[in-house]
């Protein structure tokens, strides 16, 4: 057996199975682990490399020897039944169901949530609340988002927190919803719902951009015939002044061919020194240096007219971008 197949963790294990599944079956294994064990096994399957025979052999193998000294673990029972009550009735019966046969495990859906929060968007919602409140939603994070969180509040009520933690007894399940009514009020106070805004243009242009010119020319155009103007706000979102920083000298200097001078001294103002260097390396020394010239000349400039012309050069990339000038969009920065 090979140095991989016999140094592998449990973890590492894990992320072999779950690799050799389809993804179908993988999703809806994944779809059950807490953030913590998601991220842990996702390191483990990035980092596993070249998967041969001997390392799935080994992997089987320990699955195998782990299950006949365990039998069906209980990790997460309920939760399993609730998925498989979900899948056979759907949800909403799924709920009643599950309220009847485990009440006293029924988790509030705002506490769920948090769980998978980043510290910033966790903070907010509990600074000045009771250390005690503060307390059982801690112990309820990943323990690096609990110390993150723990930071960020004021440093006079961290020694109090910390204590009640430390003593915390049994939570009863009056006091989860009296936790989930906190979370839920305050979401609702910073953010106008009952609910966190999750996704949107941005977050689909993102998506789209990282998933290459392929997958860009196959869905916006199904998008447009949807929505028009929720195509158009993906595609502002896909092309930004940033995205161009990435842009090798040649289809830079295709941009800068058709740009005019005034416009983009505008642009370049809006930018850092260092971010201006992709620019100025499609130019000849002599106009580069001219180009910082006229920006220091220039003086201060109003952040409408920094915005404005950005998206002029925008505009520009985009029609180069149209007509195989440039690839601009996926962000790698090639040409043809």
């Amino acid at each position: 057996m090979s140095e991989i197949a016999s140094n592998l963790d449990p973890a590492g294990s894990a992320a072999v199975m779950v690799m050799l599944l389809h993804d179908e079956q993988a999703a809806s294994i994944l779809a059950e682990l807490e953030p913590s064990e998601l991220r842990l096994l996702g390191q483990k399957m990035c980092a596993l490399g070249e998967i041969g025979p001997d390392v799935i052999a080994g992997a089987i193998a320990g699955f195998v020897q782990k299950t006949e000294a365990l039998g069906l673990v209980a990790h997460d029972r309920i939760g399993q039944v609730r998925t498989m009550m979900g899948r056979a009735v759907g949800e909403v019966k799924a709920d009643s169901l599950m309220r009847r046969i485990a009440p006293e495990a029924q988790r509030s859906s705002t506490i769920e949530l948090a769980r998978w929060l980043v510290p910033e968007a966790l903070t907010p919602l509990i600074r000045g609340e009771h250390p005690q409140a503060i307390a059982v939603l801690l112990v309820q994070l990943d323990p690096e988002v609990a110390a993150a969180v723990l930071h960020a509040l004021p440093p006079e009520h961290q020694p109090e927190i910390v204590h009640r933690i430390a003593t915390l007894e049994p939570v009863s399940p009056e006091a989860l919803v009296m936790l989930d009514e906190l979370l839920t009020r305050r979401i609702a106070e910073r953010h106008g719902s009952g609910t966190l805004a999750m996704g949107g243009p941005r977050e689909a242009a993102d998506i789209i951009n990282g998933a290459g010119k392929a997958v860009e020319k196959r869905v916006l155009p199904e998008i447009a015939k949807l929505d028009k103007l929720l195509a158009r706000k993906i595609e502002e979102e896909m092309f930004k002044f940033e995205h161009l920083f990435v842009l090798d000298a040649n289809p830079m200097g295709a941009l800068l061919r058709e740009t005019d001078n005034d416009t983009l001294i505008d642009a370049l103002k809006g930018v850092a020194e260092n971010e201006r260097e992709c620019f100025f390396r499609a130019m000849s020394s002599r106009a580069a240096d001219g180009v910082r010239d006229e920006i220091a000349a220039r003086g201060r400039t109003k952040l409408a007219d920094v915005v404005e012309a950005q998206k002029r050069v925008v505009a520009i990339a985009r029609k180069l971008a149209a007509e195989g000038t440039i690839v601009f969009g996926s962000g790698d920065g090639d040409y043809v």
